[in-house]
């Protein structure tokens, strides 16, 4: 595996110029993978300069040349599939089940629709919408992009962050997690090979308060992007507004999982185990919060504990392991902090609740967990907690359920359980939250969009709906009579 070399600045990979060395490890075992110098200050200025470059040709480039070279850029990607999932595997943590079947798939995926979705760039028809003009709209690329992922799923929030930017005509530079750099690089890598021109996709590996920093304020860069905690997004949204910045921010969730008394225990035991354990529960719209009406809550309650405790925790490259492990000691031991800080204000730990020892004893690995009779107003209900953790309460109607679904500050993903489909439209409706699932779970798709409400931030991600944040909207006005003396000079002067 590479030692150096976590930037990609104009085509070139290379080290930073920080100064500042810094060891990715593999979570689950600590073992050190790449050694790096991280990007500064410099390495940013770089970067934009060269993205700010490569603007003219490719924002120029036709919407049939852009999706033939993204086109050619999956290919690139699928015949790198094992080596980006493997990679992925041990820079995040992740079993190699959960990169071979959902990370790399979904990415390659959504390069394809991103292809297509570039030649279908469209405004409002062109019109007269008054006697003398037809109205025509533009939608033109915003410039060069200055986005910043999260360590969760590097390699899919990199291509949600690059793709739509790019597809659209604009540049960009990326600030992947210095923990989690590794496919990002790989990623541009696969686009030069492409034939996307160099300085298209720069990508700076550092960290947020120096390369971040650096790339947010940086008085070239257009527009920022960012995905990560709701309280660094306040940052950021308050270092772009200096420089009057387009923003949009994908921030925390909490996500509710509502179990009505008329759903399919099994399924909704079965989905709360999934949706609560993907990606050890690292995942910002993971089942955090079941409410489970009183009827079927003691036994859904038992359901999870016997499924959690069927998990098997493994080697990474082991196809039979179900959960890995997280991203650091230090997300590990504050996951643990806010159980035991749960369990001394009066919850019950039903199941799991501790670092796994023995084998795992060197890791990041947390035990699934589920907790019940927590208090909705406590940390463990209303945080973010972003490990293997479950909290199951119950209610009694329907007004309380959805009421609690929304009692959070978040509100980026959310669940229904029921085969009523007036609950279901229901709580389509009222739950407060930018997908809200009936009947499952976590799932995602290219061509349906993904981002939030309230303090999970604004604007999407996927779909053609993220065109919205990438582009900007001209309205091209045409006088059609060629009359010197038009109606409305009337209110100036009368024709004479």
């Amino acid at each position: 595996m590479e030692t150096s070399g976590q930037q990609f600045i104009a085509g070139k990979r290379r080290s930073g110029t920080s100064g500042e060395q810094y060891a990715v490890t593999n979570p689950a075992t600590g073992e050190v993978l790449v050694t790096e110098t991280l990007a500064g200050a410099e390495d940013v200025d770089e970067a934009v300069a060269a993205a700010r470059a490569a603007f003219a040709e490719w924002s120029r480039a036709t919407p049939a040349e852009r999706s033939e070279a993204m086109l050619r850029w999956a290919d690139q990607l699928d015949a790198r599939a094992e080596e980006l999932a493997r990679v992925e595997s041990v820079n995040a943590g992740k079993p190699i089940r959960l990169t071979e079947g959902f990370d790399v798939p979904g990415t390659i995926d959504n390069v394809r629709f991103f292809a297509g979705a570039a030649r279908n760039l469209e405004g409002r028809g062109s019109a007269e919408y008054s006697a003398e003009h037809t109205s025509t709209i533009r939608r033109e690329p915003i410039g060069v992009i200055g986005s910043i992922a999260p360590w969760n799923y590097p390699l899919q929030m990199a291509a949600w962050k690059v793709l739509p930017a790019v597809a659209a005509g604009n540049t960009i530079v990326l600030k992947p997690s210095e923990l989690t750099s590794l496919t990002s690089v790989l990623f541009a890598e696969a686009a030069q090979e492409a034939g996307i021109p160099d300085g298209v996709i720069n990508i700076v590996t550092g960290t947020g308060p120096v390369a971040g920093q650096a790339l947010v304020t940086h008085p070239d860069v257009a527009m920022v992007s960012f995905t990560g905690s709701t309280a660094v997004g306040r940052q950021v949204a308050a270092q772009a507004a200096g420089s009057v910045k387009r923003v949009h921010l994908e921030l925390g969730g909490k996500a509710p999982f509502v179990v009505f008394d008329d759903a399919d225990l099994e399924a909704a035991a079965r989905g709360a185990v999934a949706g609560a354990l993907i990606n050890a529960g690292q995942d910002c719209t993971a089942a955090t919060r079941a409410y489970v009406q009183r009827p079927l809550h003691e036994a859904f309650v038992a359901r999870v504990a016997v499924l959690m405790d069927d998990v098997r925790l493994g080697p990474l490259d082991d196809p039979a392991t179900d959960m890995g492990s997280l991203i650091s000691l230090k997300q590990r031991d504050k996951v643990a902090a806010m159980v035991e800080a749960a369990r001394r204000a009066g919850a019950t730990v039903v199941c799991g609740g501790r670092a796994a020892d023995g084998a795992f004893a060197g890791g990041a690995y947390y035990e699934p967990t589920l907790i019940t009779d927590a208090a909705q107003d406590s940390a463990i209900v209303q945080q973010e907690i972003f490990g293997p953790v479950l909290v199951a309460l119950p209610f009694d109607t329907d007004d309380e359920a959805l009421r609690l679904a929304n009692d959070t500050p978040y509100g980026l993903a959310a669940s229904a359980w029921t085969s009523n489909v007036f609950r279901a439209g229901r709580a389509s409706r009222e739950i407060q939250a930018g997908c809200v699932w009936i009947n499952d779970h976590i799932p995602i798709i290219s061509e349906m969009p993904h981002g939030g409400y309230k303090a999970s931030g604004f604007g999407k991600d996927m779909s053609a709906y993220s065109f919205d944040e990438y582009t900007n909207i001209k309205h091209v006005m045409s006088e059609i009579t060629g009359e010197q003396h038009k109606p409305w000079h009337d209110v100036i002067f009368t024709s004479r």
